[in-house]
């Protein structure tokens, strides 16, 4: 089945979510995270944290529809994927993923960003327990004639729950 997402045209308007998705007995749920989660890497893993599930979950984080980063909490730690290492250049929110996997920020001068193709850094396994391979998801993250929010609606749609997905942020799915 193939989906399409229309964001708005309108360059005023947020098209940043957090959203938290929680594997329970019955299937996803999605819950918003609200707006302070997109503040640092640190408050999106304290909200999830605060879920406090008993059953698997992980944070989905679109910053401004330019790039996403998945976000699961692990004992002592998190597991990250940040779907365009380059956006850590000028990104503090990028650049906290590179902090939690103690990597250094891409050397790249801002004025050369444009010239720069996009790469995936971070644990591409992050959701291959719940569905979704390394394979897969390096793929969505290749995908560079894709919004940040239509590669995390591929990724609802592997795991079941871009229905819900779509509900909670408002996406115009058709």
């Amino acid at each position: 089945m193939s989906t399409s997402y229309s964001g708005s045209n309108d360059p005023n308007d947020d098209r940043s979510f957090a959203v938290a998705l929680i594997l329970g007995d019955d299937g996803w749920a999605v819950r918003d995270l609200g707006d302070d989660a997109l503040d640092s890497l640190a408050d999106a893993v304290s909200a999830l944290r605060r879920l406090r599930s008993e059953h698997a979950s992980f944070g989905m984080l679109n910053i401004d529809d330019d790039y996403f980063i998945l976000v699961r909490p692990v004992p002592g730690a998190s597991r990250v994927l940040l779907s365009d290492a380059t956006a850590a250049v000028t990104d503090d929110i990028a650049a906290d993923v590179f902090d939690e996997l103690d990597e250094d920020i891409p050397d790249i001068d801002e004025d050369d960003l444009d010239d720069v193709d996009s790469w995936a850094e971070g644990d591409l396994e992050i959701l291959a327990d719940l569905g979704v391979p390394e394979d897969v998801l390096s793929v969505i993250c290749d995908d560079q004639s894709l919004w940040a929010s239509e590669q995390l609606y591929s990724i609802a749609e592997e795991l079941g729950c871009a229905d819900q997905l779509a509900e909670v942020t408002g996406m115009d799915v058709y």
